[in-house]
């Protein structure tokens, strides 16, 4: 069987440093940090008092009361990205054959907010005994966005969300690229979205020790590969990525961004939350992707890393590059956009595809900002090329972006130019 080739076709995005694509992506290239103090509830009792919200978000502006009340937060960000992508893809006014297009939309927690919500107020008010909202499961639910997706289109493809912890919205967009390049949809709506910036959210990961406490400096706490790192920073939002069968795509007249080249995914089998030191999941899970992609490691220009400026992550992530890459390792440019939009959980993978498919599109890979020269880890090798603080060009003929996950679940896709 001749496997289908798979292109992106649609963009769209609500996120910290920009509430659409264009917005994000400048952002990206600027060094824009999305990070600033929570304004979603009161942190005086928190270790952690800031992170990477989106800004100047009215949910009236997009929805109406009715909608709104059916929508969590995260599966808010879902639709408006998916609204902005399915526009730019021109899917909404294409005669196209709704059966085969897909919806697989992915969040690593859900409707954390509902939940916190809905179990608060019962536990506030015992006497009443159990009053919900009837929306309470199906706005809680991390499959949610995707079907109200479809709803919204009529798409009648595969629907589903996959839920991998911060490698979600990567293993939903191989599983909408080997959909589509099997034959089974001729697009699919992929993407991620995540709103965990709440009370269990931040206190649940204040208790791992998992967050920066940078209370004093938030635009400069995400500062991956650095040696004053001290965690991670919490973000939200939501991307969408529209990919399409190429001769679909083509016989429309759409757009095109990038064409999809492989995809992988391994488990590190070593820790709930903890990297393998050595990176032996990340290893094989880029292995993995270059040997679906059929491609040599020496085409790869450019890796949107993991990244999240944890003390264990970011070496081991370093360890696993330099063993698969060897010394091409040092021609590369690598870069965690993380230290701008914070990470956004299971909306990181979108997040940072999209980033690769800008990349590969324009020639340009945006920076690793907050490092400080001299302020390094000697477990890190600064002979490579980090993109620290400023974005470079260069030609980008294919692009990586790594997620992890805890559960030890790792996901790798790769895009190249069209």
């Amino acid at each position: 069987m001749e496997l289908k080739r798979v292109v992106v076709t649609g963009l769209g995005a609500i996120t910290p440093i920009g509430n659409n694509v264009e917005t994000t992506w400048q952002s990206l290239l600027n060094g824009v940090s999305g990070a600033g103090p929570i304004t979603l509830f009161d942190t005086k009792k928190f270790k952690t008092k800031f992170a990477c919200e989106i800004k100047n978000f009215n949910q009236n502006d997009h929805f109406d009361r009715k909608e709104a009340r059916k929508l969590d937060r995260y599966a808010q960000f879902a639709v408006i990205a998916a609204k902005e992508a399915v526009v730019d893809a021109g899917l909404d006014a294409a005669e196209i054959d709704k059966d085969r297009v897909g919806v697989i939309f992915s969040s690593g927690i859900g409707g954390i907010d509902t939940f916190d919500q809905e179990v608060g107020y019962f536990f506030q008010h015992p006497e009443i005994g159990p009053k919900f909202n009837p929306f309470f499961i199906p706005k809680m639910i991390g499959d949610i966005a995707a079907g109200h997706i479809s709803i919204i289109y009529g798409f009648r493809g595969p629907n589903f969300g996959t839920v991998s912890a911060c490698a979600s919205s990567t293993n939903g967009a191989i599983s909408a690229y080997d959909l589509i390049r099997l034959g089974k949809a001729n697009a699919i709506i992929t993407g991620g979205a995540e709103a965990a910036i709440t009370v269990s959210g931040v206190g649940g990961f204040n208790s791992m020790n998992a967050l920066s406490t940078r209370n004093d400096s938030p635009l400069t706490a995400s500062r991956p590969f650095s040696g004053s790192r001290d965690g991670f920073v919490m973000g939200e939002g939501g991307v969408c990525l529209v990919f399409e069968e190429l001769e679909h795509a083509v016989a429309r007249g759409a757009k095109i961004y990038a064409e999809v080249a492989g995809g992988g995914a391994s488990g590190d089998a070593y820790h709930l939350t903890a990297s393998h030191p050595e990176g032996l999941g990340a290893i094989l899970v880029m292995k993995n992707a270059l040997a679906d992609a059929d491609l040599d490691c020496e085409l790869i220009d450019y890796i949107n890393v993991h990244g999240t400026s944890t003390l264990v992550g970011d070496p081991s992530e370093v360890k696993a590059i330099k063993e698969v890459f060897g010394k091409y390792a040092y021609k590369m440019n690598i870069s965690s956009t993380k230290s701008m939009t914070g990470h956004m959980l299971g909306a990181a993978g979108a997040i940072e595809a999209l980033a690769c498919i800008l990349a590969v599109k324009n020639d340009i890979v945006p920076p690793t900002i907050n490092h400080v020269e001299g302020d390094d880890d000697p477990e890190i090798d600064y002979s490579l090329n980090f993109t620290f603080n400023k974005a470079q060009k260069r030609e980008v003929r294919y692009a990586l972006s790594n997620t992890f996950g805890f559960g030890g679940h790792n996901a790798c896709i790769i895009v190249k130019k069209y």
